[in-house]
């Protein structure tokens, strides 16, 4: 009979030695990652699939997907390491500009207050050596948070630079150009409290949309259209209720474990009346 043997061991990927070919390594396994998440994110697969495919944390594979470019990824990580947070932009700048000489750009910061080393200058570029620069004059792609801030906030809150750069953006996205204008029209509803003349329109052009979060927003809006109308058009609202509410569950944290209903009730009564509440109470209840 033929002798057992055991069967060959897959190799596994060899990791580099020295700390600079360990940190372009830890590059390229975030460009790769990027590109994987993205591959299925942009598809319209869930976090929680693509986390189960890719055997990575949701957290994680949150961050992949709300990184614009790989670059993002690396660049926030090694903020954490050096004194170079606040010269960023600079760098970054100069780096799509086609800079890509440590010692010039150090050089640089130094004009400008910069007191670290040169080869804390070096580090910070290492990860984005692995590609070239970017073209001279390419401007750099807003974050999701920017844009987000973009499309929400009132176009008088803006500033000129943050209102060329979402009037670039929307020119080179016809998606988000329809996504912003469902945006800004829902926030006039809200701000005027016209939702009984203008919300039903709104959800028939959102629902008609090739836009699949506006879609599913409106299709929630109309899933409870009664009481949604009824609150962008009433100037009434549960905001004060809301705010009795919290401070109930503020003393009730304060006494967890210490004290018994009878002095639960005495405080909210007590903090009731210190703050002239419009909660009517008799002298029997205090």
């Amino acid at each position: 009979m033929p002798a057992w043997t055991r069967p060959p061991t897959p190799q596994q990927p060899k990791q580099p030695h020295s700390s600079r070919s360990w940190r372009a390594y830890k590059a390229a396994r975030t460009r790769r990652r990027h590109t994987e998440i993205h591959a299925l994110y942009d598809k319209g697969v869930g976090i929680d699939r693509i986390a189960a495919q890719l055997g990575l944390d949701r957290k994680t594979v949150r961050r992949y997907a709300q990184a614009a470019t790989a670059d993002d990824m690396i660049t926030t990580r090694r903020r954490r390491h050096h004194g170079l947070a606040r010269y960023a932009p600079y760098l970054n700048q100069r780096w799509r500009e086609g800079c890509t000489d440590s010692g010039r750009l150090h050089r640089e910061l130094r004009e400008l207050g910069y007191l670290g080393s040169a080869r804390s200058v070096r580090r910070w570029l290492e990860p984005l050596r692995g590609t070239s620069p970017p073209l001279r004059g390419l401007p750099e792609a807003p974050t999701v948070r920017q844009a987000t801030t973009w499309f929400t906030r009132h176009p008088d809150g803006l500033t000129d630079e943050d209102s060329l750069r979402l009037k670039e953006l929307l020119d080179r996205c016809p998606e988000l150009a329809d996504t912003a204008h469902h945006v800004r029209e829902f926030a006039k509803i809200v701000e005027r409290l016209d939702g009984e003349h203008r919300l039903p329109g709104w959800i028939d052009g959102a629902e008609h949309a090739e836009l699949p979060v506006i879609q599913s927003f409106a299709r929630n809006l109309r899933n409870d259209l009664d009481a949604v109308v009824q609150g962008l058009t009433s100037s009434f609202n549960s905001g004060v209720v809301e705010g009795r509410v919290a401070d109930l569950k503020t003393i009730k944290r304060h006494m967890a474990g210490r004290a018994g209903f009878p002095l639960l009730r005495k405080r909210v009564l007590l903090v009731a009346a210190s703050r002239r509440t419009p909660t009517v109470t008799t002298r029997s209840e205090l």
